[in-house]
Parts: C-alpha cells; structure tokens; sequence
C-alpha cells in the first residue's frame, strides 16, 4: 500500500471532517472497548493470565532462534516445507514462485497482516493472478480499493449504507435467494442480508481457487503447526479446498507448545472483540495425509523478518510480544477520532504510533510518536504489557536528536527545557502567564476561543481560563501555611 504517514496532520484533518467515519467510529469504539471490561472482570485470573504470556513471549524472544529452527525441522517432518525471507521482495516473490508452480490464475486468501505488510495483493494483480479477499471485513476494503483501518477489523470505518452500495456496484448479477432467476435492486442496509450476499458470492470463488493463503496467529514450535483465530469460516475453506495451502507469517509468531497457545487464547479474543473465545482456532500441521479426504496438497510457510530481528535487545523488542489484538486501538482517544487510515501505513494506532518508524523511517513516520495524549490507556488494556508510551517517548527523543522535527518545535523544546532546569525562572514564567490568563479570561466570560501558541487546542475547542490568578504551587504553600482560599 501507498504510505502517506509523513501526511498524518492532512489526514487527521480530513478525517474529523468526514461524518461517515464518525458515525462509524462512533458505533464500534465504546462497545468493543466496554465488552473487554466485562469478559475481563468475568474471568479472576485474567491479569495472571496477561503475566503468563508475558512471560512466554518473552522466553521465546530470548531464544527465538532455536524456536525458529524446531518449528522448520516439525513442518520438513510433517511434509510441509519453510521459505525465510529477509525482505518483502524476497517474500513476495517466493510466495509468486509457488503460485507459479501450480500455474494459479486465482487466489482466495484470509485475513493477514503481514501480507498487507508486503504489497501482496497489487504485486499478484500486477503479475496475471487475482487474489480474493475471502474474510468479509477484507472483501469489502477490497471492493473499495482501500487499505484495512483496523487490525481485527478492516472495515470498520465504513457504514452498513457504504457495504450496501459497494455490493450494488460489484454484484450487478446477483440473485435474490428467495426469488432465484430475480436480480436484486438497490441493497438492503440489513446485516444479515449483506452478510447473505457476501456469502453467495464468495462460495464460488473458494472452488475455483488454485492456491489458499492465509496469515498466522502463531506458529507452534512443538508440533509445527500454524493457528489462525476468526470469527468467520473463511480461514478454514481457503486453507482446505485449494490444492495448496500457503500460511504466511512473521519470526515473532512462534511460541513453544500447545499449552502456551491456551494460555494466550483466553486473553486474545478477550482482549480484542470482547469474545470469551473466537468462533474459529484452526491448527494446520502440513499437507493432507494419505487417506484424509481433504486437505491441501502442498503445505508451505512463509516466514518474514522485515526488520524484526533488528528490534531484538532494543527499547523495541518489546512490539514483539504484540499478538495483534487491536485493544490498543479500542480505547485510544486519537484512534477513535480519527481512525486507522489516517496514519498512513498498514499498523495503525498506538501499535502503529510505535512499530511504523522502526518499519518505514522515523522522518516518514514523525507524525505517528506525536498521535498521543500519553494518557497510558493503550498500555493498560494491552494483553501482553507492551509499553507503547514509552516507546512513543523513545522515537520523539530521537526524532529531536537527529533533527528531524521541525525547528520551531525544536526551538520551543529547548526553550522549555532551559526553564524547566532553572525552578525559579519556570516559577516565574508560569506566575505571569497564570496572572495574565485569568486576568484576560474574565474579559472573555471565562474561555479563550484562540489564543497564541494553542492554536493546536483552541481550533477545536475552547480553551477554560484559570479560576484563579495563582499557580497551584503557590495556592498549595498558601493552604499549607493555613491561609484558606
């Protein structure tokens, strides 16, 4: 996809502008965040659980390597077979070549991230072979020709009345269930009829497909098996009907054993859509087997480090542990104003504010560390205890130190830092500047609708003036020394 992230300021100001996406975002932001809450609170040891596979993700990370191998050496034994690629080139042109050998003109693929990560669906189109989204969210953007906005759920930004004009735009011969022979007219707004429709459609394509690829959630070391957690049955189809099944997947996925995924699926669905558990934990070990009725033929497992490995014994490594639950997004303020597409690269939100600049560049991705009001909510629900704020301070340190933000900000950083060092100045500064907002506050009834220097603030909102013409040191020392208000 396109990367726009070194427009994010453009792209937060169209998007608040846009009264679809805030009737969207509006639906989907405080109910997915409130059913965390309540599974959360329903099951005791669901804090323990979140230690636990701290704790798991962290071991591996430290032994990644011998993970890695063992997960190689039960996929080889179960007759599937494990591509490494360094880069999304080397990924994507391994994953052409497969196609390739079985002569695919079709492509049904499920839901990942890492594809998305690596242009797969354009670099496909582009080489004669049609990849069809199959998970419902990702048909839709499809259709609409955009990137996902949200980790687990790609079209969230769009309303039902969009999904309903992009079916009537896309499905011109599609049938009435109940009246076969009858083509339907303009779309019902209904879910389940939308949802009906997706369905009709699609069963074909699952058929003629030639090749099924899908992401990974994990990939277990034991057993060499790859898990892919939905809430939908598309997962399973892509990966059994077609002759050949490709699971693509980045390093940080694989986990030790089956006991370790149990550990980590009650804090997963949890985390992400409220759910005790998703509908659908397929495991796939290989190829089918001689007497299995069904299966793919050929098992492949594409394997990307695009930069992880560099993120190992950093201030980053921690991003490794994230499972992909999208609870940050949930309950992030700036998120949920503006959604996911403004900032311009496959992750968005707070994982993204942290992950993008290690991915893309930090000077193309300056905008995304500043998306924050710290207020440390992401952090909080986060099932794996990823400390996304200070991450987010650690690529503006370094954004100021290699010069990259602009100097005005630079400047203004600087002058604030020179104050802050010297207490009796800072004071100072701040006794004038409480004294001269209250003073002409109440010239103003008590709000400044602009002011200098918060145009940031004030072009949105306005900005309260202080009650009262002293600083809250000064009005705490006058407490303590018993003089009242």
């Amino acid at each position: 996809m396109q990367v726009t992230a070194q427009a994010f300021e453009a792209n937060a100001r169209k998007a608040l502008q846009d009264p679809n996406l805030r009737k969207a975002m509006d639906i989907i932001g405080g109910p997915m965040a409130s059913r965390r809450v309540e599974t959360a609170r329903e099951l005791p040891e669901f804090d323990a659980l979140r230690d636990e596979g701290v704790k798991i993700k962290n071991h591996v990370l430290q032994h990644i390597d011998l993970y890695l191998e063992k997960f190689e050496q039960q996929v080889t034994a179960r007759g599937g077979k494990v591509h490494w690629c360094r880069t999304p080139r080397e990924a994507r042109e391994t994953i052409l070549a497969l196609c390739r050998s079985r002569n695919a003109k079709t492509v049904t693929k499920g839901k990942s991230m890492v594809t998305e990560e690596i242009g797969l669906n354009a670099f496909l189109e582009a080489q004669g072979i049609q990849p069809i989204e199959t998970d419902l969210g990702e048909y839709i953007i499809q259709l609409a020709h955009e990137p996902p906005s949200h980790i687990i759920g790609p079209a969230l930004h769009k309303t039902r009345e969009q999904v309903a004009e992009l079916f009537e735009e896309h499905h011109p011969d599609y049938e009435l269930p109940q009246s076969p022979g009858v083509k339907a007219g303009p779309r019902s707004s209904d879910p389940q009829a939308l949802v009906t429709e997706a369905r009709a459609v699609l069963r074909e394509r699952y058929f003629q497909a030639d090749v099924g690829i899908t992401g990974a959630n994990f990939l277990i070391a034991e057993t060499g098996a790859t898990v892919i957690v939905t809430n939908e049955g598309n997962g399973d189809l892509t990966q059994s009907l077609p002759k050949m099944h490709i699971a693509v997947s980045s390093i940080e996925k694989v986990i030790p054993n089956l006991e370790d995924l149990s550990t980590i699926l009650r804090i997963l669905a949890r985390s992400a859509t409220g759910q005790e558990m998703s509908c659908y934990t397929t495991l796939s070990c290989g190829p089918k087997r001689p007497g299995d009725k069904d299966g793919p033929e050929e098992f492949h497992v594409v394997l990307l480090d695009n930069g992880r490995s560099e993120m190992l014994g950093t201030a980053l490594e921690p991003l490794m542990r994230c499972i992909r639950c999208g609870a940050c997004m949930n309950n992030c303020p700036v998120y949920r104003s503006v959604g996911g597409h403004a900032y311009g690269w496959v992750y968005p939100g707070p994982i993204g504010a942290a992950l993008d600049p290690h991915m893309i560049g930090l000077e193309t991705a300056r905008h995304l560390p500043n998306a924050s009001t710290f207020c440390g909510k992401c952090e909080e629900v986060c099932p794996m205890r990823i400390p996304l704020p200070d991450i987010m301070r650690h690529w503006r340190e370094q954004a100021h130190a290699q010069q990259i933000t602009p100097p005005l900000q630079r400047w203004g950083i600087e002058a604030w830092a020179f104050a802050a060092k010297r207490p009796w100045l800072y004071r100072l500064g701040s006794r004038i500047a409480i004294a001269a907002l209250h003073m002409l506050g109440r010239k103003r009834g008590g709000r400044f609708a602009r002011l200098p220097l918060a145009a940031g603030w004030t072009d949105g909102r306005d900005l309260p003036a202080p009650q009262a013409a002293e600083t809250f040191m000064a009005q705490y020392r006058r407490r303590r020394r018993g003089g009242g208000r």
